[in-house]
């Protein structure tokens, strides 16, 4: 399969005519030019991600629609209002279940608020198409609703991925606390249990908390375990948004550069902190990439191909080394990744 140099991934697509797209929270937007005819080869596809508030998602739908542009596809990008709008987000998949499209991309905000809706569009035999945020696969499989592919970053790798660079930065050792999302969800558990398997006996967890996902919370939670914690070493922190927090109360307790922040993302914001040495290392993943696979998982699907049952998505260690190239090439990006998609689609 072709090795993508991400920055120039949405050029390496079909060039067709498209419309302009414009985005908006919560609401619908078309894109492309596709008939939306799936015996013609072209995809109509309907995409429910999270809350467009974390810039986060606004880089997948970023990704999902450039894609769509590019290649002359119909697409309708819905969005839920809040990343924690779990009912909200159900109640736009099910609006569109009934509406024809050829193929469904999902993100859940959890792994079963989306199921009853997917058990609609698997019983009229539509594509789905999970990425980032896994469906929880008891769940599918009762509701007979398995997705086509899942594509998303391996979260415990990312994890794990910070533990090793969070050991390089405490060679001697120290207590580092976790700062989560959400409690029980999926996505924060499985970096968090990432970092703690790459650093078990060799750094002391001393505390996990969840912030769900917020920086404010962070910052307050952050600030809680250093008070509890005045010898803490470093937090790994579950995404960026909330790592921001913590770096904000990291540097109001006096602790700046003594306290090693690593969080998980790759958002602007959190490079540029990585840059300016206020974090000291993000796990990037890659939203856009994500979301431009699952629109090409659409295009290839409507051609007629069997789908990949999981695709990883590119992941990144970015510290202040190669922050300006992180920088450079966001939301995109620096390195290669391998796009299964693209064989299928001949491009």
């Amino acid at each position: 399969m072709p090795r993508i140099p991400i920055h120039r991934g949405v050029a390496a697509t079909v060039s067709a005519a498209a419309l302009l797209l414009t985005a908006a929270c919560g609401s619908s937007d078309d894109a492309g030019g596709g008939s939306g005819d799936p015996a013609g080869g072209s995809a109509k596809v309907a995409a429910v991600i999270k809350g467009l508030d974390n810039p986060f998602f606004q880089s997948m739908e970023q990704g999902i629609k450039e894609q769509a542009q590019s290649s002359g596809s119909a697409v309708t990008v819905q969005a839920a209002n809040s990343i924690t709008d779990t009912t909200g987000q159900a109640d736009k998949l099910t609006g569109l279940a009934g509406q024809d499209f050829s193929c469904y991309i999902v993100n859940p905000i959890s792994g079963t608020n989306l199921i009853q809706g997917i058990a609609q569009l698997a019983a009229r035999d539509k594509t789905i198409v999970n990425i980032d945020s896994p469906v929880e696969a008891a769940a599918a499989k009762a509701a007979n609703a398995a997705p086509a592919t899942y594509i998303g970053t391996n979260n415990t790798s990312a994890g794990q991925k910070a533990g090793e660079q969070m050991l390089k930065l405490l060679p001697d050792g120290g207590k580092v606390a976790a700062i989560g999302g959400i409690a029980g969800d999926v996505t924060s558990g499985q970096r968090v249990d990432g970092f703690a398997q790459a650093t078990t006996g060799k750094l002391e967890l001393v505390q996990t908390v969840a912030a769900n996902w917020e920086r404010q919370e962070a910052l307050t939670q952050a600030t809680n375990i250093l008070r509890a914690q005045p010898d803490l070493k470093g937090f790994f922190v579950a995404n960026d948004d909330m790592g921001l927090g913590v770096a904000r109360a990291v540097v109001t307790a006096g602790k700046a550069g003594q306290v090693k922040i690593i969080s998980v993302d790759g958002i602007k914001d959190a490079l540029t902190a990585v840059k300016n040495g206020e974090v000291d290392a993000v796990v990037a993943q890659y939203p856009y990439a994500i979301g431009l696979m699952g629109m090409e998982a659409c295009q290839a699907a409507a051609k007629g191909a069997t789908l990949p049952a999981n695709v990883e998505a590119p992941v990144e260690v970015v510290t202040k080394e190669n922050a300006d190239q992180a920088l450079a090439a966001t939301p995109k990006p620096f390195g290669t990744y391998d796009d299964p998609f693209k064989t299928l689609l001949g491009s």
